[in-house]
């Protein structure tokens, strides 16, 4: 199974850790965790995100979308980072995630990434056929 671990933060708690911990000690406790999970055999992919001002949005409330440049609206938490791992169960995931190394005012949202078996139903589409096969095409076939 994949689940993704998503990496929320509130402004507050972002400038509170960069005063409280340096920053190169911050990316050493990352790289460390990012480390277990290679180790591990269960890391498909991660990585950090830019600040919302470099962003945009796309809102599709009309016809025509309209993509509106960052920082947008009223932000609490910020998605700062992801993980994708893949592993045997929800409480593997979940064990991984109480691992990660950050600090109060952080949130992991973990959410599973959906595989083959949630379209069962539609297994005679012709985009769900043309997805598996783009999947077994890249080698990612037996991730899900």
């Amino acid at each position: 199974m994949k689940y993704m671990l998503i990496m929320r933060v509130n402004d507050d708690a972002a400038l509170a850790a960069g005063e409280e911990i340096p920053f190169e000690e911050m990316i050493n406790r990352m790289g460390a965790y990012n480390d277990a999970l290679v180790d591990a055999g269960v890391l498909l992919a991660a990585d950090g995100l830019s600040d919302p001002s470099e962003g945009f949005v796309v809102d599709f409330a009309t016809d025509d979308p309209i993509v509106t440049d960052g920082p947008y609206g009223e932000i609490h938490e910020l998605f700062n980072g992801f993980w994708i791992l893949e592993v045997a169960s929800r409480e593997e995931a979940a064990e991984w995630a109480r691992r990660c190394p950050l600090g109060p005012g952080t949130k992991l949202e973990v959410r599973r990434v959906t595989d083959e078996s949630d379209f069962a139903d539609f297994a005679d589409n012709d985009y769900i056929q043309k997805e598996a096969e783009r999947r077994a095409e890249l080698g990612e076939s037996r991730h899900g």
